[in-house]
């Protein structure tokens, strides 16, 4: 039987907005039973809560954000991917202004700092949404779908007629070890020939090679290279997962994608909610009627077990 997830103590991480350019810190405690991730800004008087859910997404330009009654909260999609790539059902997430740190670019300091917290099992079993029937999102070239499928996989392909972004694609089966040891490190990445523009408009004022990959035409400008020989791809799939959990429970299915990105996932994700027969919501304790649907759900590593190193 697999029990709700939560961390067994607080974590603080600090760094700079990737987006405003400004200082920003970030605090995630333990949830209740039920509760899911719910994001609160301290900078804001009588606070509100803002659910991590696809209704409550406000913005998905170069990354997603999520409001309520007028206050938002950008660049969630990092933390996000962490919770759900180790299993996360429930936390409180406290955040002093409109941004997450954007760390080092990619989700590894994020789990770094769930694994050193610790997961803590509660008393409730978890549910997973089970893809029954193909549904898909289209954008000229691009598009994002599920497909039914016996496990949790997740697919992948870009193709940016670059040199260097030319037609890669990754492929997992999911599981939280494969998570860490594959996935969580990849980095954003953007290129040089965009950073004026963007800037002029009030993105990536705090972009750099210690959080970013930059690409000119021909060479990846970061000294240290790339984590990945397709850490691009990889990075696409964990801003995928990161986007896949605003459907607020964990998926068993098939995830496909070609030169997808957060608006078109969000797409999805909304296109997925609003037609109930696509899917059934199956609880874990419901053994028999998994085997009966031929599924199984993601096993999540015993709480103390995930290592990251």
């Amino acid at each position: 039987m697999q029990l709700q997830r939560t961390l067994k103590y607080p974590f603080h991480l600090e760094g700079i907005g990737l987006h405003t350019g400004n200082p920003a810190s970030v605090a995630v405690w333990p949830g209740e039973v039920d509760s899911g991730v719910v994001f609160f800004r301290r900078d804001i008087e009588r606070r509100k809560p803002i659910a991590a859910i696809s209704k409550n997404v406000t913005s998905t330009r170069l990354s997603t954000g999520i409001g309520r009654d007028g206050v938002s909260i950008l660049t969630i999609e990092h933390l996000m991917s962490s919770l759900y790539g180790l299993g996360i059902d429930n936390a409180v997430v406290e955040v002093d202004g409109p941004e997450l740190p954007i760390m080092d670019g990619s989700a590894a300091p994020f789990v770094e700092a769930v694994v050193a917290a610790g997961i803590r099992r509660q008393e409730k079993t978890k549910r997973y949404l089970i893809i029954r029937r193909r549904v898909r999102a289209r954008e000229g070239e691009a598009w994002a779908e599920f497909i039914p499928s016996r496990s949790f996989k997740v697919t992948c392909a870009i193709d940016f007629m670059h040199p260097i972004i030319n037609d890669q694609e990754i492929a997992i089966e999911f599981n939280d070890a494969v998570y860490v040891k594959e996935i969580c490190r990849a980095r954003t990445f953007g290129f040089l020939k965009d950073v004026v523009d963007l800037r002029s408009k009030g993105f990536a004022l705090g972009g750099s090679l210690g959080n970013a990959v930059v690409i000119d035409d021909f060479n990846v400008l970061n000294e240290e290279g790339l984590r990945y020989p397709d850490e691009f791809a990889r990075h696409k799939l964990l801003d995928a997962l990161g986007d896949l959990a605003l459907l607020g429970a964990p998926v068993v299915g098939h995830f496909r994608s070609y030169r997808s990105g957060h608006t078109l996932n969000q797409r999805l994700v909304r296109t997925m909610l609003e037609r109930r027969h696509i899917f059934d919501v199956v609880s874990a304790h419901e053994t028999a009627r998994m085997r009966e649907m031929l599924v199984e759900p993601p096993a999540w590593s015993e709480a103390g077990a995930l290592t990251f190193t």
